[in-house]
Formats: structure tokens, sequence, C-alpha cells
């Protein structure tokens, strides 16, 4: 293999001749060769963003020759159309504070633009990676400004993932609405409900879980680049922070502001803890949403059965002909990953020291995971799932019918004393709530048809009482 040699502070090493990042990279591939894991696509672009703005507000402040800023800019534009991704190369667990990576893109972006001016990778005499690609910044700036940027990227393809989940789940509600079930708490009967009530209700959870993400994204859209070393901004132009965010905003479309205090946004990764702790929250309502499913569609001929989820697969290996409710399943798996990834985004963002953060670098890997693997699961999920529920309706009521807890529409006509005997009665005998009110004619069969329509038995009122005094 042909190769080059390069330099750093710890001396003299081999570099394969072909590839466009040095010597740091080669480093930290020597020393962190631990999960084959790394950062997310976006992070890439992220930090690409802000080397391509720095360098043409570099150039406008005179500080970097425009020729240089010229190539820079184009080797990030390369990058940026999907150019070069196997060069960046270091593993999620490396280097404190994400310097290795940091050094990674600058290397790449610099070679690479040192070939577009005529000259031989690893010159950098024509285009150093941290005199020219790294200029007004460092790791410690760059980097969270780079993480926030990619959530925030990411977050801007789950939300509308969210919103059609939401959508779906509020016309499967619309389509089940006049189905009437037995309730349950405890996983015992309860009063009868509405099979589109519950599920209007998973569609408002989900709502809610969108504003809290939406407002965790918000948050990640201030930037503390600019910062430098230490939060004080040192070796930067007073206007640097300003036109460099400037740019972000005109390219992205996204309004990126400048942190109010450079030291806070270096020393504290709260909106990072804010958008994974967003995301945990979704996955602990949609893990209670898909078991619910899995709980109405179990069976089909032993368990509830009151729904059906579409087949997408065989369910075993050696029994002919089942079926699993397998999309819920992929999606309960999923969740449990991001309620992971938050205790370890959790454990990182606490472990800040002084005005920096050196965990960074598995903040960002896992911040970002969650993100991607919950809008991938959810699309799925619902076109693979939601969409294709169908509701047994004649099931559901004849549950509910047979439900003791249907005694509890009586309460206010006969008392509470009076219908728990009715229960007991029922329960006793093998026989329905109806079929005893009947035998003791505490209703007429006009009254029991009153008492027993849906919607007076699914929404506020009455009806014992309205039917009494009819």
């Amino acid at each position: 293999m042909a190769t080059r040699i390069e330099k750093d502070v710890l001396g003299e090493q081999e570099v394969p001749a072909e590839v466009y990042y040095g010597l740091q990279s080669v480093r930290a591939m020597e020393n962190f060769p631990i999960s084959g894991l790394k950062m997310h696509p976006r992070m890439v672009e992220a930090i690409v963003l802000v080397k391509k703005a720095a360098a043409l507000v570099n150039a406008d402040l005179e500080l970097l020759k425009p020729e240089i800023s010229r190539v820079i800019a184009a080797a990030a534009d390369e990058v940026l159309t999907g150019k070069l991704r196997d060069q960046f190369v270091v593993d999620v667990y490396q280097l404190g504070a994400g310097t290795s990576f940091n050094m990674n893109v600058n290397e790449v972006l610099a070679n690479r633009a040192i070939e577009l001016l005529g000259g031989k990778k690893g010159d950098y005499t024509i285009v150093h990676p941290n005199d020219h690609v790294n200029m007004a910044q460092s790791t410690n700036d760059v980097f969270p400004t780079a993480i926030r940027m990619a959530g925030r990227l990411l977050l801007a393809e789950l939300l509308p993932v969210l919103n059609d989940l939401q959508t779906a789940l509020t016309e499967k509600a619309k389509e089940f609405d006049g189905i009437l079930k037995s309730a349950r708490t405890h996983l015992q009967d309860a009063v009868p409900i509405r099979l589109g009530q519950e599920f209007a209700a998973y569609a408002v959870t989900i709502g809610k879980c969108g504003e809290r993400i939406a407002a965790a994204a918000q948050s990640l859209e201030e930037l503390g680049v600019g910062g430098s070393a230490a939060g004080t901004g040192l070796n930067t132009h007073p206007q640097y922070r300003a036109r460099l965010v400037g740019y972000l905003q005109a390219w992205t479309r996204i309004a990126w502001r400048n942190a109010p205090d450079m030291r806070e946004a270096m020393q504290s990764n709260l909106p990072i803890a804010e958008a994974s702790s967003a995301l945990r929250l979704l996955a602990l309502e949609l893990t209670r949403i898909c078991n619910d499913l899995r709980l109405l569609t179990s069976g089909p001929t032993t368990g509830l059965a009151e729904i059906k989820l579409p087949a997408v697969q065989p369910g075993s290996s050696i029994m002919p002909g089942k079926i699993n409710p397998s999309m819920a399943e992929m999606l309960n798996m999923v969740c449990f990953q991001v309620i992971g990834n938050d205790l370890t985004v959790s454990m990182a963002v606490q472990a800040g020291q002084l005005e920096l953060n050196v965990m960074m670098p598995v903040m960002a890997y896992n911040l970002h995971q969650s993100i991607e693997i919950l809008k991938n699961a959810i699309r799925v999920f619902i076109d693979r799932c939601v969409g294709g529920i169908v509701a047994d309706a004649n099931r559901c009521r004849r549950y509910a019918e047979r439900s003791m807890a249907l005694a509890t529409a009586l309460n206010v006509l006969v008392g509470y004393a009076r219908a728990a005997e009715v229960v007991k009665r029922a329960a006793r005998e093998q026989k329905t709530i109806i079929d005893i009110v009947r035998e003791e004619k505490l209703l007429t069969d006009a009254q029991i048809i009153q008492i027993l329509d849906p919607m007076k038995l699914t929404e506020p009122g009455l009806p014992g009482k309205l039917d009494k005094s009819s």
C-alpha cells in the first residue's frame, strides 16, 4: 500500500496515500477500535456546515485568504452532497469532547481542498487542518454546536412522522367511534367505553409528545459556536459568531441563534438532555400504546381479540398459521433502546466539569440514534400496522354486555348496594347483568335499551336517572 508521511506533536507516521483523513485520524483509529460505530450522517453534515461557514466568515473578515476559503467551502459542499463519507472513520468512543472527530473532519476537508488547488494530499503548507479549516474554532465549541444542529435537523424529520401517527390514530378513532366495548382497569372488566375513544386518547397523547419534542427542538437552536476553547471567544473576531450563525440560518432555513452566554453553552448540555428526555417520554407512551394493542389483539381464540392487527409475516417457526403483533413488538424494542439511550445521555450530561463536558461524543451518538430509529420505526408502524387495524365490533359489544361492570349504570337508579347485589347474583348464576335486571324487573325493556345506548354509557350523564324520570 502506498503511503505518505505526516507529522504531529507526537512524531511522524505513515498514512495511506489515497485517503483524505490524516495522521490524527489514523491515531484515533489505532487508539479506539471499540465499536465500529460512527457518528450519524447528520452529525457529519452539521459540523461540515460549521466548517464551511467559518471559512466564509473568516474570508469576509479578511482573516483567511479568499482562495483558501473558496476551496474549503468547495470541499465542504462535496461532503454535503454525499461524497467522501467513507473518510469519516473515527469510532463513537474516542478522545474526550470529540477532538478526534473534529480533527478527522478538518483533515478530510483540508486534503480535498489541497487537491482542488492542485496539490498532493498531506501537503499542509497549502491548506492546514488546524490553521485554516479549524480557524477561529475549537472542538469545545464546534462539537456541541454540531450535536445541537444535527439533533435539530433530525427532529425536523421526526416531527412530521409523529403528526402522521396522530392523524392515523385519529382516523381510527373516527372509524371505531360507534363500537361499544368494555373498558378495563386493573386488567379487570370496567364500565363501557367506545373503541374509538381509546384510539382518540392515543392520538391526544402523541400530540402532547410532539409538542414537547417541538419545544426541545427550539432549545437546540441556541448555539455556542464562537466560544472557542473555554467560552471566552479567544482567537475569534468580534463579529465572527453572529456572521457564522447568519450563514447557517440562510442555508438551513432554521432560526439558529447565538447563545446569550457562550460559557454556559459550553459548560452545559441542557438542550441535549431536554431533547433526549422528550424522546424518552415519547418512548414511554408509545410502549404503553403498543402494549395495549398487543393485549387487544391477543388470541385470537383464547385472548381478547377485540381488534386485529395486520399480518406482516409468519409468527412462528413451528406453529403453522400463527400470526404475531410483529410491528408493535418492533416498536416496543425501539422504545426500550431509546429509554436506555436517554440514561446514557443523562449520565454524560451530568459529567461536565468546569468549562467543558468531555463526554459529548457518546451523548451525540445516543441522541441522534434515538431520533433516527424512532422516525423509522414510527413510519413503518403507521404504514404496516395502524392503517390496517380492524375491529371485531360484535365481540367488543358481547364483552361489554357480559361485563359485571355494566351494573355501574344502575347506581343512580337503584343505588350502589342494590346494584352490587345484582352483580353478585349474576356472577353466582353465570348470567348477565341484563338477565338479572329483567328477572328482577328493575327496568323495563325500553329502559334497558336506553341505558345500553353507547353514547349514554360512554359520555357524561346519568342514564339511569333519565330512564326513571321517563
